[in-house]
């Protein structure tokens, strides 16, 4: 006999923690859905698992239910099993890296401001053509390369719209890490300094020698997308990331790393410097 998937288990307790909650106060479907601000058929899906709770109606129905401050915590936490996603980097490369990044561009579709910290490489939506090419993974096919480098480019006109905010900081070493000859390195960087002038466009360098706050080191790449989601990657997973305690960390995270940056003018100018040795070396 196969064991059900640990989601199934999950999705099983969220279902009894809820119907618990709605009994204890007698409410019926109908007038905690109402309460609530959605509708019965709604709740229905959601107290039998077949539809997922988002975190914004769980609060929602802790409030309904006046839940306590243990019952709280006991449905965000499933609510974290479910709704966070890990995904396999093979799995990625096997449908195709350029699905991955449409993916990606419908979620910064709906983004109102978007915050990207980087430790090791240059920002996606500020790479080059020729940067993307070489930080594409060798076990993608020639054309997947292709359709990936594409679907990056086309991510980056999402740049273009000035009702939406960019915040990229990038650490000194991100941009002295050599992902190609110094003179594609040297277009990289003077390609950086063009985008920052956009109005819609905020830009940070942590140099050289410049101190961050204890317990504040990036150890990964950070993308932050408003206050609902955040996406990190390592070398053989992407993981997504949607509790709001964990988002409001890597906030905290993000504006404490970006006060010890260099902003706009002066980035700028430590970014002309790494250009120009760039050049030299080329």
């Amino acid at each position: 006999m196969s064991t059900p998937p640990p989601s199934r288990y999950t999705r099983e307790q969220l279902s009894v923690l809820l119907r618990v909650l709605r009994s204890d106060v007698g409410l019926s479907t109908a007038e905690a859905a109402k309460r609530a601000g959605f509708s019965q058929s709604k709740l229905s899906k959601i107290e039998t698992g077949a539809l997922l709770l988002s975190y914004k109606d769980g609060d929602a129905l802790c409030r309904v239910y006046g839940a306590s401050a243990e019952q709280r915590e006991e449905l965000l936490d499933l609510l974290r099993v479910l709704h966070e996603d890990v995904e396999s980097a093979r799995v990625i490369l096997h449908r195709g890296a350029h699905r991955k990044q449409r993916e990606i561009a419908r979620i910064e579709a709906e983004t109102t401001h978007y915050r990207d910290l980087q430790v090791a490489y240059v920002s996606g939506l500020l790479q080059t053509a020729d940067y993307i090419r070489r930080m594409a993974s060798t076990a993608m096919s020639a054309p997947d390369r292709d359709r990936h480098v594409a679907a990056r480019l086309e991510r980056q006109l999402v740049l273009g719209n000035t009702d939406k905010r960019f915040s990229f900081v990038m650490s000194e070493g991100a941009l002295r890490w050599m992902a190609g000859p110094p003179l594609l390195m040297a277009a990289q960087v003077d390609h950086i300094i063009e985008v920052s002038h956009r109005p819609n466009v905020d830009l940070g360098v942590i140099p050289w020698g410049r101190e961050i706050p204890p317990g504040l080191m990036p150890g990964h790449e950070v993308h932050i997308y408003d206050d609902r989601m955040v996406i990190v990657g390592i070398l053989t997973a992407t993981a997504t990331i949607q509790d709001p305690r964990d988002v409001e960390m890597y906030l905290s995270q993000f504006e404490a790393v970006r006060a010890v940056a260099l902003a706009d003018d002066l980035a700028r100018q430590r970014l002309d410097q790494i250009s120009a040795e760039y050049r030299s070396l080329g």
